[in-house]
């Protein structure tokens, strides 16, 4: 039989989670990543969290004897430079919040002694407060006869 986790353990494993959570969270805001199209003409970075910081035209993708066609050109490379950012930026966020998945679905923490099956709580553990996961909060302003 496996010695029970006291309460205090307990908080104790569960503070140390929530501050490697918003660490990674932290990490995530400040991190920026960089997506182009046409060889790099268009540049697109947006930071961790999918936010899109700054986009970039090289002169070269402007062909000036047919302003129609440049237009639609340069839409094309924006849409694909930010999408290429967007994916760098998923792969970012998995990176980091990863680890954080895995313990709530059992998986264990590393780096937390005692919780080699991860929290294991029963009906998991709550992180809406902190904007991820978490059931879904029940709307008290619908009419649920309706």
């Amino acid at each position: 039989m496996e010695p029970q986790m006291d309460m205090q353990q307990l908080f104790a494993a569960a503070q140390q989670m929530q501050e490697q959570l918003m660490n990674a969270q932290q990490a995530l805001a400040d991190a920026e990543v960089t997506g182009t199209a046409g060889g790099g003409l268009v540049k697109a970075t947006v930071n961790g969290q999918g936010e899109l910081m700054d986009l970039s035209i090289e002169a070269a993708a402007v062909d000036t004897d047919d302003a129609e066609e440049a237009a639609r050109t340069i839409a094309d490379l924006v849409l694909a430079a930010v999408r290429d950012a967007y994916r760098s930026a998923e792969d970012l966020q998995q990176q980091q919040m990863g680890p954080f998945a895995a313990a709530m679905q059992g998986g264990g923490m590393p780096g937390m002694p005692g919780m080699p099956g991860g929290l294991d709580l029963p009906g998991g553990l709550d992180l809406s407060s902190l904007g991820i996961g978490g059931p879904p909060v029940p709307d008290d302003d619908e009419d649920e006869d309706s």
